[in-house]
């Protein structure tokens, strides 16, 4: 339907607010879906693979101006934070205005009765040289479409879309006067399947809800939750200048890459002190080959690296040209400990200045409870004295070559083997101890070379439930159908800040693909 006519690709950006928070765009709608429906992992799990080149050429943006933050009480104690954006999708069809009002009629009145549970009634009106559409749900809630030639805005939030019309009328500023974004949008790949920007504003309010998020899970003291509510955003916001995305298509899958921008003074530290080891250990032998996923640090000083964050932190709790604040910073040392105690660990500094510059860390489930740390030990004796609730002076268990303690109620294990340490959840320690003797580690996986090809900081290898992904394009084979896909993701820092890369067989285009459907 769309590609009944062609014209100039449109610049988005010159149709969305100045101030947008967080901006979204891919050049051709129809090649993104196509790309997530063409990979193996969806033809093995869908019935048949959709059609999109009703799609094809179609640009489209999503511009976030705003977030709405709501408590669903769950039970009488318990509740849950949900967070909204306020957003405006605009997609330049490059047709005749009678296609992109029937897709505003059809398509998107019927993903909005979906959306909203059915029942939905619709209002259409002639506005402003253009056709406004209002679709109302039983319980109030509304959406809103303006179709203007070959241009279809949308969105969920009315003062939102009036402001974006105000800009495609020439009436506002829009966003391409963003410098910074047309550096960065710029000097991204030129095959990209979308790109992805976050304004310094953005960064500031997505600080602020991360805080509050963070608050409520860390723990239920009233003054705990308003330390981390109240300096946790001043942190990211004092870090974080702003950031990019880029998704393009490569034979392995997705690749997701991220740009931070940090500040020039954290960039200055982080830089010099999370510097990858010469030449990694691999001590991959002591995981087993099923984990659902595993992290490799390959840090120069691991200890000089944590105290480098904790400096960054405390001084940007402060802010930039500001003295750091002592208080705060005492408060961040006390609770960065907190951060390795699934692992047992009480003393965190001390402990990491013990261990080798290769760490390894593992969750054996999904749910994360099963955590696990592989160490190459420097100094056993000082490590012993950083591990919380074990009585090392006790004899200790043998199982092997291992010398294990248990913590008093048998959760947390510690094995010393060889000059290797195993700490965490017992049960997986203990299936690290047994795993040499049956083969099938890590080391000796399909995901080891992922590992050993790697000289970043960080190096993720895991799986992921995607599952959603193949319900949101098409229709599973079985409705009971779970799946299973590995990514792999590394970390490295730069003279701007830090940068991220993911592969995968959907990325994060599935991610933004499934929360349409929910």
């Amino acid at each position: 339907m769309f590609a009944a006519c062609g014209s100039k690709p449109t610049d988005l950006r010159t149709l969305v607010p100045a101030d947008t928070l967080v901006y979204l765009e891919t050049p051709d709608l129809g090649q993104a879906l196509t790309t997530l429906t063409d990979a193996r992992a969806f033809r093995d799990a869908a019935k048949q693979q959709p059609d999109f080149s009703a799609l094809k050429g179609v640009q489209t943006a999503v511009a976030v101006t705003g977030f709405e933050a709501s408590e669903n009480q769950v039970t009488a104690e318990n509740s849950i934070l949900n967070f909204k954006p306020r957003f405006v999708a605009v997609a330049d069809t490059h047709t005749w205005n009678r296609y992109a009002l029937r897709f505003a009629e059809n398509q998107l009145g019927e993903f909005v009765n979906e959306t909203y549970g059915g029942e939905v009634t619709l209002d259409e009106a002639d506005k402003n040289g253009g056709r406004s559409f209002v679709w109302t749900a039983k319980d109030g809630r509304r959406a809103f479409a303006f179709v203007t030639g070959s241009r279809v805005f949308f969105s969920n939030d009315e003062a939102a879309l009036e402001r974006t019309l105000a800009v495609a009328r020439g009436e506002a500023d829009s966003l391409v006067k963003n410098d910074s974004l047309a550096r960065l949008r710029d000097g991204a790949a030129k095959n990209a399947l979308a790109f992805g920007y976050v304004a310094p504003d953005g960064v500031a309010q997505l600080a602020n809800l991360a805080g509050v998020s963070a608050a409520l899970d860390a723990t239920d003291d009233e003054q705990g939750r308003s330390f981390i509510a109240r300096v946790l955003p001043q942190v990211l916001r004092n870090s974080v200048k702003e950031a990019t995305w880029t998704a393009t298509a490569t034979e392995q899958g997705i690749e997701d890459r991220y740009a931070v921008t940090l500040s020039p003074e954290t960039t200055a530290v982080v830089k010099e002190t999370l510097v990858p080891a010469a030449a990694p250990a691999n001590s991959a032998e002591y995981l087993p080959a099923d984990v659902y996923s595993a992290t490799r640090y390959n840090l120069q000083n691991p200890q000089i690296a944590w105290r480098s964050l904790l400096l960054v932190a405390g001084k940007n709790a402060a802010g930039p040209n500001t003295a750091a604040d002592p208080l705060s910073g005492k408060i961040i040392l006390a609770f960065s400990d907190s951060l390795l105690e699934p692992y047992g660990i009480r003393d965190a500094e001390g402990f990491l200045s013990a261990v080798e510059p290769e760490i390894w860390t593992a969750n054996a489930d999904a749910e994360g409870d099963k955590t696990v740390a592989v160490f190459g030990v420097k100094d056993a004796e000082k490590l012993k004295q950083s591990i919380s609730g074990m009585n090392f002076k006790a004899p200790a268990e043998k199982r092997g070559a291992a010398d294990v303690w248990k913590n008093a109620d048998g959760t947390i294990a510690a094995a010393f083997v060889g000059n290797r340490l195993i700490l965490g959840e017992t049960e997986t320690v203990a299936k690290c101890l047994d795993a040499p003797a049956g083969g099938q580690t890590l080391a000796k996986s399909a995901a080891a070379q992922k590992f050993s090809e790697s000289g970043a900081v960080a190096v993720t290898y895991g799986k992921d439930s995607t599952e959603k992904t193949v319900d949101a394009l098409g229709e599973k084979k079985s409705e009971n159908l779970q799946m299973l896909t590995a990514y792999t993701t590394e970390t490295r820092f730069n003279a701007s800040g830090l940068e991220r890369r993911t592969v995968s067989p959907f990325g994060l285009l599935g991610r933004l693909v499934e929360q349409f459907d929910e």
